[in-house]
C-alpha cells in the first residue's frame, strides 16, 4: 500500500512538472511572437532563421546538461521547441533531395526540426535553384560521405551559384537492407544510390553475391521500385522503410559502422560569427609548379587549420582545377580575415561559399 501510494505521488509529481513545462513552452512560443513584431516594425532585421543563435542555444543546452537525459536526446528536444518557436515567427520551407524518405530529408528535419515544410526535390540542382527562386527559404544537400567521399554534384553547383552555406548538419548513416520479400534467398536485384551501394560493398559481396546491383537516384526511389518489383530488394534507412511499407531484411548492413554523411545548408543570407564555425571557400590557381603551395602558405603563415581540400575540372579550361577548401574559423574573425585578403592576391579567383557554425550534434 505504501508503493502504492508512493506511485501516486511521483505520479502527481511528473503531472505538476508537465504542466509547468507546457506553461514554459508556451511562453517561449509568446516571446518568440514578440520578437517577430519587433523585426517587422523595424524592418532592420527580417532574418527570422538565424543559424549562429540557434547552435549557440543548443551549445549551451549540452554544457548545462547534467543528466540523467543524454545531452544529444536534450538537445533534440529544444531543437525541436526551437522549430515550433520559430513557425510562430515565419513557416520556413525547405528544399532538399528527395523523394521523401532520403536521409537528406532526415538531415533537414533533425537541423531544422519538424515544425517546417519539407519539399522533396528530384536533383540537387533543382534544390539549389527552388531557393536561388526564393520557393524555398533554404535547402539542404549532402557534400561528404565518411567512407565514399564528396557529393561531386553538390560541389559543381557551387561554381555557379550565388547561394550562401548557412550550416552544416552530421548525421550518422544506417543503411538498412529491405524489401517485400520474405528473407533474402529471394532477392533477385537490389536497388539503391550508387554513394549506399558503395558503402555497403562488402556485405553485399559476402551476402549477396550473385545478385544485381542496380544504381538509381535516391535510396527512397530505390524503395519505391522494391515496393512494386517482384524480387527486388532496396538499401535504405528505416524512415523509408516505413514510408513505402518495406520488411526490414537486416539491419545495419553499411560496411563502416561509424559511416556518417555530411549535408549543407544553403541559402540567401551570411551568418554571423557562433563562437565555433567553419568557412568554406572556392579557390582556382594557375597551372603552374608550386601554384598549391602558394595558395595554401597564407593559411599556414596566419595559423588557420584546414579540415577538407577537394579539387574538381573547373570546366573552363583543359587541365584547369578549382579548389574547395573547408577552413576552421569565419571569415569575420581578424586571423581568419588577414589570410582571405593574403590568399586572394595569390589566388586566380576566391569565392567565400560561407561562413557558418560547425555542426553542434
Amino acid at each position: 500500500m505504501a508503493d502504492k501510494q508512493k506511485l501516486q505521488a511521483l505520479r502527481a509529481r511528473i503531472d505538476k512538472l508537465d504542466e509547468q513545462i507546457q506553461a514554459l513552452i508556451n511562453e517561449r512560443g509568446e516571446v518568440a511572437q514578440e520578437v517577430a513584431r519587433l523585426k517587422e516594425s523595424t524592418g532592420k532585421d527580417t532574418a527570422f532563421y538565424r543559424p549562429e543563435r540557434e547552435a549557440q542555444v543548443l551549445r549551451e543546452v549540452l554544457a548545462r546538461n547534467k543528466g540523467p537525459i543524454p545531452g544529444e536526446e536534450m538537445a533534440r528536444l529544444f531543437r525541436e521547441i526551437m522549430s515550433v518557436c520559430l513557425a510562430l515567427e515565419q513557416p520556413l520551407t525547405i528544399a532538399y533531395l528527395g523523394p521523401e524518405g532520403t536521409f537528406t530529408q532526415a538531415a533537414a528535419l533533425k537541423h531544422f526540426g519538424h515544425s517546417v515544410t519539407t519539399l522533396p526535390l528530384g536533383a540537387i540542382d533543382e534544390v539549389f535553384r527552388e531557393v536561388e527562386s526564393g520557393s524555398a527559404q533554404y535547402g539542404v544537400v549532402p557534400v561528404e560521405n565518411s567512407t565514399e567521399g564528396v557529393v561531386n554534384h553538390t560541389l559543381d553547383r557551387f561554381m555557379i551559384s550565388s547561394l550562401k552555406i548557412c550550416g552544416e548538419v552530421e548525421l550518422r548513416v544506417h543503411q538498412h537492407l529491405m524489401g517485400a520479400v520474405n528473407d533474402i534467398s529471394e532477392i533477385k536485384r537490389v536497388y539503391s544510390h550508387q554513394q549506399s551501394l558503395a558503402q555497403c560493398r562488402e556485405w553485399l559481396d559476402e551476402n549477396l553475391s550473385g545478385v544485381e546491383r542496380v544504381a538509381v537516384s535516391s535510396n527512397a526511389k530505390a524503395a519505391r521500385i522494391a515496393k512494386d518489383e517482384p524480387g527486388a530488394a532496396a538499401i535504405a534507412g528505416d524512415i523509408a522503410a516505413s514510408i513505402y511499407g518495406l520488411n526490414i531484411l537486416r539491419n545495419n548492413i553499411e560496411d563502416w559502422p561509424d559511416n556518417t554523411t555530411r549535408f549543407l545548408i544553403i541559402g540567401h543570407q551570411d551568418t554571423p560569427p557562433s563562437g565555433s564555425d567553419k568557412t568554406s571557400l572556392l579557390v582556382s590557381t594557375m597551372n603552374k609548379p608550386g601554384a598549391l603551395h602558394r595558395l595554401l602558405n597564407p593559411l599556414a603563415a596566419n595559423n588557420i587549420s584546414m579540415s577538407r581540400i577537394e579539387s574538381r575540372p573547373s570546366r573552363m579550361t583543359m587541365w584547369d582545377y578549382v579548389f574547395f577548401i573547408d577552413i576552421e574559423g569565419h571569415k569575420d574573425d581578424k586571423q581568419v580575415a588577414r589570410a582571405l585578403a593574403e590568399l586572394e592576391k595569390e589566388a586566380a579567383m576566391l569565392k567565400i561559399l560561407g561562413s557558418y557554425p560547425k555542426a553542434v550534434m
